[in-house]
């Protein structure tokens, strides 16, 4: 039986084996991480000190073919990173009137769910909320 156990016994042979379920536990997390959204990693290196880009250009960068079904594939992992969709005539070069495309861009301010107010009492204050 000796020859079978490691260097440091039976404690080392049960040491051994936790840091190997730990080692399991942590793999099938980044395993389950990278099926939850394929594109993370990705979308982030590539947006890595933008603060705005189009959603042609973004999947230009990912080598995606330029598709609807893409451009919402990406959608919900560009939100998660905290960019905002927009639609603007400066993303595009040489973009003048007519000539709009949507993309992403990081907000200026900090985001915030709802802004709610409450009753003043007073005749005529904002109320919103709800």
């Amino acid at each position: 039986m000796a020859d079978y156990l490691p260097a440091g016994g039976i404690v080392g042979a049960i040491g051994d084996m936790l840091t190997l379920i730990e080692e399991l536990h942590r793999r099938k997390a980044e395993l389950a991480a990278r099926h939850a959204d394929p594109f993370r990693a990705k979308v982030e290196a590539a947006v890595r000190g933008m603060q705005a880009i189009s959603t042609h250009a973004l999947l230009d960068l990912l080598w995606l073919p330029k598709t609807t079904g893409n451009g919402r594939r990406i959608a919900p992992t560009m939100r998660t990173l905290g960019f905002v969709p927009i639609k603007s005539r400066r993303l595009e070069p040489g973009g003048y009137r007519d000539t709009a495309t949507r993309g992403w861009a990081r907000p200026i301010r900090e985001l915030r769910k709802r802004l709610i107010q409450t009753n003043t009492g007073a005749a005529g204050a904002n109320q919103l909320g709800g």
